[in-house]
């Protein structure tokens, strides 16, 4: 795989006002750099300083001062990038922070590509494919279980996971394919019976991963959660309540609502993407009737569809065309308007479908709390623990699973229908170079350069 060893640089905080900028450079001529652009108190220069030190003094450009610094040393290979590696802490403005790595390009290094320094790390040995994606997941997290998830995965929970199931299959395969090469001195009649248990157990530890794939989009991406109900409901009441502010237009008026208001919330450490949409009814308005018909599309995709019904009012055949549009999604029916004199129930309801069912007002704020709960018990099977249990959040884990655990079972086929050894390595080898590839082990130069590229520049 292509390696290039000269010295990059990027700024590695955001590009906004703020207390502090980082520049950052890794590469075999970042402590000779340092040194020509570095004015310390002292004369001494920087790269006969021991690594892990800090250091005051300014960047300077020839005589013209740049900006008042503090200047992180860390040596090869105990460093992110296994590379001498050195951190500017400037002041944190953006043009400072800018012509400080103008000034860095300037005496020798060159702009980092996107990921390229978590790249170096993964080239290096100093994290694998999977600790190394979660680097970016940690920066994107966007709730407390994708955050703890990310962090796990980025010490190596995934990697352990995998390095297990690794180990079992080369093992195997390696003792079937020296005993072909030498049937005097190794017996293997009979081996299958023995290999069968060593799959079965594999393919449990692989559906167990599997398993948890949906629980993990769920945590990375959010729940994409659509309100339904008929005009005036109370939808974008409820929208107003989640959101915590006036995103949406209320009104007394039937079809306020005309087109999709989509906003990202945070309920007990659940991300909904969240869409309020036009009131569900025989629409002779051109514009309403669009407003409406995204409403029906959009309620097809959802992971999760809200259902507001209008408690205070009788169900008319709006209400029975969203029954009939809801009954095979993930569903939660809220009855609206507690705070009103009530005509529709529970039990009413029940009669009808069969989904979870809260009571609550919009107005009042009122069952809120509920709703959180349910939707907590929904989409995380039992309790979330973070102890020994890995998510798999990844799609290309996800996938790479699959393939492996495809493989295992076409091994126990082998073994079934009594085919011969060698027909149960190489389905054994295609087992060990997908889960290899989550690690990054068996993974070609592009793949790599794909995943790295969605980095972000000082990463």
């Amino acid at each position: 795989m292509g390696y290039k060893s000269d010295t990059i640089a990027a700024i590695s905080t955001a590009m906004t006002t703020s207390g502090i900028g980082i520049v950052r450079m890794s590469g075999e001529e970042a402590f000779s750099i340092i040194d020509r652009i570095y004015r310390g108190k002292k004369e001494k220069k920087l790269s006969s300083e021991k690594s892990h030190t800090i250091h005051y003094g300014y960047i300077v450009d020839e005589e013209a001062e740049i900006d008042e610094v503090l200047v992180l040393l860390m040596r090869g290979p105990h460093s992110y990038t296994g590379e001498d590696t050195v951190e500017i802490d400037c002041h944190g403005g953006v043009y400072v922070t800018k012509k400080i790595l103008e000034t860095v390009i300037k005496y020798g290094a060159r702009p980092a590509e996107p990921g390229e320094f978590s790249k170096r790390a993964f080239l290096n040995g100093r994290m694998d494919l999977s600790q190394a994606e979660a680097v970016i997941d940690v920066i994107n997290s966007k709730n407390e279980y994708a955050l703890k998830s990310s962090v796990e995965q980025l010490k190596g929970a995934v990697k352990k996971k995998i390095d297990v199931i690794r180990n079992d299959i080369i093992y195997h395969t390696a003792f079937i394919e020296t005993a072909l090469d030498d049937p005097e001195h190794i017996e293997i009649d009979g081996y299958g019976k023995k290999l069968k248990v060593v799959v079965d157990e594999n393919l449990l530890r692989i559906k167990q991963l599997l398993d948890t794939a949906d629980d993990g989009r769920v945590m990375r991406e959010g729940i994409k959660t659509v309100i339904v109900g008929k005009p005036n409901a109370g939808k974008s009441s409820l929208m107003n309540v989640l959101v915590g502010e006036e995103r949406a237009i209320v009104t007394d008026i039937a079809g306020t609502t005309r087109d999709v208001l989509e906003e990202n919330i945070q309920l007990q450490g659940i991300s909904l993407n969240i869409m309020d949409t036009a009131g569900i009814r025989q629409a002779e308005d051109l514009v309403e009737k669009i407003g409406v018909d995204k409403a029906k599309l959009n309620a097809g995709q959802a992971d999760l569809i809200i259902y507001v019904v209008d408690a205070s009012l009788p169900l008319d055949e709006n209400d029975y065309e969203i029954i009939e549009m809801i009954k095979d999604k993930n569903a939660i029916i809220l009855l609206n308007k507690t705070d009103l004199s009530t005509v529709i129930t529970k039990q009413m309801l029940k009669t009808k479908i069969e989904k979870p069912m809260i009571e609550i007002s919009a107005k009042e704020e009122t069952g809120i709390h509920e709703l959180e709960n349910t939707l907590k018990d929904m989409f995380y099977h039992g309790n979330v623990s973070f102890n020994d249990q890995v998510y798999i959040t990844n799609i290309r884990h996800k996938t790479a699973l699959k393939a492996a655990y495809e493989s295992l079972m076409k091994v126990n086929d082998s073994i079934e229908n009594q085919m011969p050894e060698d027909f149960f390595t190489i389905d054994l080898m295609d087992a060990y170079e997908a889960l290899g590839s989550i690690t990054g082990e068996t993974i070609g130069e592009d793949l790599v350069n794909e995943i790295f590229s969605k980095f972000c520049m000082g990463k």
